[in-house]
């Protein structure tokens, strides 16, 4: 494999491999730009005369703004309250459905009914009947019918949707509606029809709301009262059925056995204090009654006026007998009288203390008697009380149950109270319009600029696709770069394509003409200072710098495919070897077409007629008139099934030894590699090759494939020659190729293009 003789790079060139993918990357899009220049230019004037076409078959349209705003304030004019259910502050969330609700169908509706535009034609246009054409007779046209009101309502329903525009001020409760129509006032009469449109279904709404509410809690109600009702009659129930009385003590009244059993042990702590209150009373007289005469204490505590006035005499007339008896003396009949008169009296404080006791005594049996008939009472009421339990807990939850249902009623009462005070006031919207919208005075679209600069835009995309697919598929060679980049062969040089004044010839080339000395096959002698003899003279310096060769130096020239312009090619650079001294014999060793046999000695013997013996070599070397450069012919090459084992032979290569003992070039026109074999065979005459590469015709998967069938030929590759190239078109691809590079330059040196 040959390798591509390049320069090392410079100092300094590593530091840019950082950035070198980005680098690349714009480099290959502005090369790629470059080269599809035409197709470039022509798609992006396509993008901005249709741009130019739209702006100028698009009527204006006109867009009005207006502003409404959402007011957080509970404004209440008629009541204080709240409504019904109760307000929150308005969140984000709540002004985006505000936003949401301005376009929905109902207010679009509204508007729509309101303005009557079912019948303006920008929103639903009428219906037109077709015309017939070629094919009526066969496809008759159908009958127009007129669209009913629903159909139109909702064909302009959606031209309305398409106009209408509603946004939120960034965070703020403000909402922009906008609407774009032909009509500058229309737009405007629009917009603040749409709001008032949303702000009278706000307030139907909230009204509907109020309304249903208190339709429903009628309902309700009525369900509640009747549940109350039936509650507090089975506690009224089962209160008689359980003789559970109303105590008035608002616990909803208590079973008469529960009731009686609370007097009954009231009761019993009475008889019982009571009990041991006269027992106290009895055994106090009793041990009262061992003294003759009680003190006074006693007496009072006896609450007795007969015996507090018999002590009273008793004492009376012991202070008498005293007296007396230190008077009179003891036995003095006055003081026995005294005595016996005091005697009396303690018999009578006696008896009456024994009635007071037995009468003690009888209350005490009567206490006790009582005491244990209440005690006997509470035992049965105990008894009676633990049977009848349950029914205190049916009773506490029937009573639970009718507080509960009367407590909802009374509420569900209260709120359809309040809802019809609500329904019976005026409806407040929480929205208002702040900034009504005016007819603008410019038109919102279609924006002339902007639609340019999208042409533009869209334009240069769809141009650099195209371009890019262009390129991707064009899968030629059209650069040297590409060449050495592809192959890992060096580019000789780049030749233009030679334009003809004349008429062509029937040649493989394509490229030569019928005059006789002026001709393509010595344009390098006709026109020494052109761009093509500069590529010619670019192949020979190559060939003579190529240490590898030796000093006769075969030079083969072969291509791919025929009607490459190598045989043009070897004749120029024979024709400049011999016009500038040099010793050099072109050999036309195409034998399947020998094209420069055809034009240069068409009936003169050649290469063959040496091989085969008849011709000796001498003869068959010709002279091409006007000119010192020396030709070998193909000779008789009609009908020849084997060329290849002709250039295969010994006497092949012994003729090529023969041509070096006396020349210093041997160029030999060779067949393509791609139809034939031929040039496979001539490795052992062959020093070097030239490839030549049609410009932007031949495929690279060609030349791919052929050289690597042709590996004699690929090893042994001097380099490649572009031929044909399309010098305008190539300033696009490798611009110091191009027209302007060498008449900018080139032009002070005399060449010509």
């Amino acid at each position: 494999m040959l390798q591509i003789n390049k320069r090392a790079p410079l100092a300094g060139q590593d530091s840019q491999k950082v950035i070198a993918p980005l680098i690349d990357a714009l480099q290959n899009a502005a090369r790629i730009i470059r080269r599809q220049l035409p197709i470039v230019i022509v798609i992006m004037i396509c993008s901005v005369a249709l741009a130019i076409l739209y702006l100028a078959n698009t009527p204006p349209k006109f867009t009005a703004v207006g502003s409404m705003v959402i007011d957080t304030r509970k404004m209440q004019v008629l009541s204080e309250k709240q409504t019904l259910m109760g307000e929150a502050q308005i969140d984000a969330a709540q002004v985006q459905t505000q936003v949401e609700l301005l376009k929905s169908d109902s207010v679009a509706l509204a508007v729509i009914r309101q303005l009557h535009l079912i019948d303006d034609p920008e929103f639903v246009s009428p219906p037109t009947e077709s015309k017939g054409g070629l094919l009526s007779f066969l496809f008759p046209p159908k009958p127009v019918t007129p669209l009913t009101d629903a159909e139109k309502e909702q064909i302009a329903l959606g031209v309305f949707r398409g106009g209408l525009s509603v946004t939120r001020e960034g965070l703020t409760y403000v909402i922009d509606i906008g609407f774009t129509s032909l009509q500058p006032a229309k737009s405007a009469l629009i917009v603040n029809t749409t709001v008032d449109a949303f702000v009278a279904n706000q307030m139907d709404a909230k009204y509907d709301a109020t309304k249903r509410a208190g339709i429903w809690l009628a309902e309700r109600i009525k369900e509640l009262r009747t549940q109350a009702s039936a509650a507090e009659h089975a506690v009224v129930e089962f209160k008689k059925a359980n003789n559970i009385v109303d105590t008035g003590s608002g616990t909803g009244g208590k079973l008469i056995n529960d009731q009686q059993l609370s007097e009954v042990n009231s009761q019993l702590i009475l008889a019982s204090a009571a009990t041991a209150e006269a027992r106290a009373r009895l055994e106090r007289i009793t041990a009262v009654m061992s003294q003759d005469v009680p003190d006074a204490s006693v007496a009072d505590a006896l609450k007795s006026e007969v015996i507090i006035k018999l002590r009273q005499q008793y004492l009376d007339l012991a202070q008498r007998e005293a007296i007396f008896s230190q008077r009179y003396g003891a036995n003095h009949l006055a003081t026995v009288n005294l005595r016996t008169q005091m005697q009396e009296i303690r018999h009578s404080i006696s008896d009456e203390m024994r009635k007071i006791a037995e009468s003690y005594k009888s209350d005490y049996e009567i206490a006790r008697t009582r005491e244990q008939s209440l005690k006997d009472h509470l035992s049965a009421a105990v008894t009676q009380s633990q049977t009848s339990g349950e029914a205190g807990v049916q009773l506490r939850e029937l009573t639970s149950n009718a507080e509960a249902a009367r407590s909802l009623y009374d509420n569900f009462l209260q709120r359809y109270m309040e809802a019809m005070q609500q329904q019976d006031s005026a409806p407040i919207s929480e929205t208002r319009l702040i900034s009504p919208a005016m007819p603008p005075l410019v038109k919102s679209a279609p924006k002339g600029s902007m639609i340019l600069m999208l042409a533009l835009a869209g334009g240069g995309l769809l141009s650099f696709a195209v371009a890019y697919l262009r390129e991707a598929s064009d899968g030629v060679f059209r650069t040297s770069d590409q060449v050495e980049e592809t192959l890992r062969v060096n580019c000789l040089a780049i030749a233009p394509a030679l334009k003809a004044a004349g008429p062509r010839a029937d040649g493989e080339d394509g490229d030569t003409k019928t005059a006789t000395g002026q001709g393509f096959l010595r344009n390098v002698v006709d026109a020494p200072f052109s761009r093509y003899a500069e590529a010619v003279r670019s192949v020979k310096i190559a060939a003579d710098l190529n240490g590898a060769l030796k000093s006769h130096k075969v030079i083969g020239l072969t291509s791919t495919l025929p009607n490459e312009g190598k045989s043009t090619f070897a004749s120029n650079l024979a024709h400049l070897i011999a016009d500038a001294g040099g010793n050099v014999v072109l050999v036309d060793a195409d034998l399947r077409s020998p094209s420069l046999s055809r034009w240069l000695a068409p009936d003169a013997p050649g290469l063959i007629d040496v091989v085969i013996g008849n011709v000796s070599l001498e003869k068959a070397i010709i002279q091409v008139s006007t000119s010192r450069l020396h030709f070998l012919a193909a000779g008789a090459t009609s009908k020849l099934p084997h060329t290849n084992e002709i250039l295969a032979s010994a006497a092949m290569k012994s003729l090529i030894d023969s041509l070096r003992t006396n020349y210093d070039y041997i160029i030999v026109d060779l067949s393509p590699v791609a139809p034939i074999v031929d040039v496979r065979t001539t490795g052992h005459v062959i020093d070097t090759y030239v490839y030549i590469i049609e410009w932007g015709k031949t495929k690279i998967d060609i030349v791919e494939r052929g050289l690597s069938e042709a590996q004699g030929v690929y090893d042994r590759l001097l380099g490649v020659v572009l031929n044909k190239v399309d010098m305008a078109a190539q300033s696009r691809y490798q611009r110091y190729h191009g027209n302007h590079y060498y008449r900018k330059y080139y032009s002070k040196y005399g060449y010509l293009e």
